[in-house]
């Protein structure tokens, strides 16, 4: 009998373990060359792992719920050729044996016990990393409400307690000063013609990050009103033969983002994190876009090097990216390294938003509908009211970091890069 390793792969760099969300194959199926065998979650996104050879799936190692390390053999499939299909393998028991890599024979997987407290308590390998990075105390890690399967510690949650931390002071006090910061969300009272609908795991992590993001940074918004009226004109004129030509369509987003790129390098000190009292400065200009999905839930597919490219590029990056994000295609390393992000409030016909910054990057621009107004335009020969094509943008900007000064120039610079647009632009 040939027997296949089926392991867990790496989902992207920053990926060290994900979740079994559902097996589509149960021992005893049949599976074809790269078709899917499971569904499985990390952090950053959901995907479907294809099976890199056909054959008979023999045995399941892991169960729906477990998290598992990248690496690690979660299926053994028979390839044989006269393989035929057998009963149903039990599966294993809670607690998973330790696998061998078949090719190099070194340990690549530690049993579920090695990564539980002496409460019994399980901590994923992630969690404890960061925990030890960050020098965060088992005794602190016990002390963290975890909103994960089973009350777990996601990452979330640990990115979540650290910045409550003081350095100055001791683990114990820091424990007796972090409890009161967790606000208590209030009882909610059902009535018998109300419907419960339980969070999809998305939308658990997008509730997560949102709550996280509003306690580390204290927001502010500033807005501005750009006439997109030359930039609405010249898409009007080169939407059809740029389609024809590459198949694909134009639209304004791409634009949108290559003013930001353009002001991000005249304002660099936008495009950074906060990291404790520092403040790391991004090399990469890598703008994040917020998609909206069919289920309702939000992802931010990433545009890497956006300043590097030109309109051309920038147009098919965006298209690729929104059409892999529809379709439940996105790697982890998609949405992965932004350092700046853009949404479109407009596309759901709002008029402008005040969004909620993506950590941990500083600043997260909204914009809105573009709507005809009448406008006063300033002439050689006076003032004259005329129809302009307005929209509003508006900038939530971190204020630890980011002053009204520096948040209000580089929004204004992103409104003049858009105003000054060529009508004349070849693309």
């Amino acid at each position: 009998m040939a027997q296949f390793d089926l392991i867990m792969p790496k989902m992207g760099e920053s990926v060290a373990e994900a979740t079994i969300i559902k097996w589509l194959k149960q021992p005893g199926d049949t599976i074809e060359l790269d078709e899917p065998v499971l569904e499985i979650a990390t952090d950053k996104v959901d995907s479907e792992i294809p099976s890199p050879v056909a054959g008979i799936l023999e045995k399941i190692l892991f169960q729906e719920g477990e998290t598992i390390l990248v690496n690690a053999v979660i299926a053994h499939i028979n390839t044989s050729a006269d393989a035929v299909v057998s009963a149903p393998v039990s599966a294993p028991t809670a607690a998973a044996p330790v696998m061998e890599s078949t090719s190099t024979s070194t340990l690549i997987a530690e049993s579920d016990t090695d990564y539980r407290s002496a409460s019994g308590r399980f901590y994923s390998p992630l969690v404890r990393n960061i925990a030890k990075e960050e020098n965060v105390s088992m005794e602190e890690l016990e002390k963290i409400v975890g909103t994960g399967k089973d009350g777990r510690v996601t990452k979330n949650d640990i990115l979540a307690f650290i910045p409550q931390r003081s350095s100055s002071q001791a683990p114990v006090a820091v424990k007796a000063q972090a409890a009161p910061e967790r606000i208590q969300a209030p009882a909610v009272s059902v009535s018998g013609g109300d419907e419960i609908i339980e969070m999809d795991r998305m939308r658990k992590l997008i509730a997560d990050h949102m709550v996280m993001s509003k306690a580390v940074s204290p927001h502010v918004t500033s807005f501005i009103e750009v006439d997109m009226t030359s930039i609405v004109q010249w898409r009007d004129k080169i939407k059809s033969t740029f389609e024809k030509r590459e198949g694909e369509k134009i639209t304004f987003t791409p634009i949108i983002i290559e003013a930001v790129a353009k002001a991000i390098k005249d304002f660099p000190m936008i495009n950074v994190s906060v990291d404790g009292t520092s403040i790391v400065k991004r090399k990469n200009i890598n703008i994040g876009m917020a998609t909206a999905l069919p289920s309702g839930n939000l992802i931010v597919p990433v545009i890497k090097n956006a300043d590097m490219m030109n309109l051309v590029g920038v147009t098919k990056s965006v298209n690729s990216l929104a059409a892999r994000a529809r379709s439940n295609k996105l790697s982890p390393d998609d949405i992965s390294g932004g350092t700046f992000t853009v949404t479109n409030v407009g596309s759901f016909g709002n008029v402008m938003g005040t969004p909620i910054i993506n950590q941990p990057q500083v600043a997260i621009m909204a914009v809105g509908v573009i709507k005809k107004k009448p406008a006063v335009i300033e002439t050689p020969q006076g003032d004259v009211i005329a129809i302009r094509h307005l929209m509003f943008c508006s900038l939530s900007y971190d204020h630890r970091v980011v002053d009204g000064s520096l948040g209000g120039s580089f929004l204004r610079r992103v409104g003049d890069y858009l105003e000054s647009f060529d009508p004349n632009t070849a693309i």
